[in-house]
Formats: C-alpha cells, sequence, structure tokens
C-alpha cells in the first residue's frame, strides 16, 4: 500500500512538473525560412545600394565644390596680377613724369 501511494504521488509531481514545461516553440516550415531569409538578403542588398548611391552622389557633390573652390581662386589670383600689373604701370608712368632732384649737402 504504501508503495501505491508513493507511486501515485510521484506521478502527480511528474505531471505538474511536465505540466509547467513551456509549449515547444512554433517552427517554422522550411520553406517559410527560406522565404524570410531572401527577403531580409533582398533588404540588405537594396541597403547597400542605396549606401553606395548616396555616397557616390556626396562624392561627386565634393568634386564639384572643389572644382568650383579651385576656378574662383584662379579668377582672384588673375584678378590681383591684374592689379598689380596696372599699379606698377601707373608707378613707373609717374616716375617718368616728375623728375625728382636729388640736393646733396655741401659739406
Amino acid at each position: 500500500m504504501k508503495k501505491t501511494i508513493a507511486t501515485l504521488i510521484a506521478g502527480l509531481f511528474a505531471t505538474a512538473a511536465f505540466a509547467q514545461t513551456p509549449a515547444p516553440a512554433a517552427t517554422t516550415t522550411p520553406a517559410a525560412a527560406k522565404a524570410e531569409a531572401k527577403q531580409e538578403k533582398q533588404a540588405a542588398k537594396a541597403e547597400v545600394k542605396e549606401t553606395k548611391a548616396a555616397a557616390k552622389a556626396e562624392v561627386k557633390e565634393a568634386k564639384a565644390d572643389a572644382k568650383q573652390t579651385k576656378a574662383e581662386a584662379k579668377a582672384e589670383v588673375k584678378e590681383a596680377k591684374a592689379e598689380h600689373k596696372a599699379a606698377k604701370a601707373e608707378a613707373h608712368k609717374e616716375g617718368k613724369d616728375t623728375k625728382v632732384a636729388v640736393v646733396t649737402p655741401a659739406k
């Protein structure tokens, strides 16, 4: 009788423990898993493609800015040279028009 009661109690504990284990996770079918993986892969490829396009656009814009800056600098240098040449010519012209006599003091 003690064995019977012990067996019943052990069975009761075993069923209680079994009932508390979490249900197995819903398994996805291999076809569904493949489709999901394919979608993730395509999304990743699209993201990489978009990133590359954005990077190319940034590089193109930077090159255009550098080209414009270089052209502006060349124009400034050309203008400064022209101004310098004009000032030099004017100074030379003024130098010919007016004669400066140098007077040395007698000792």
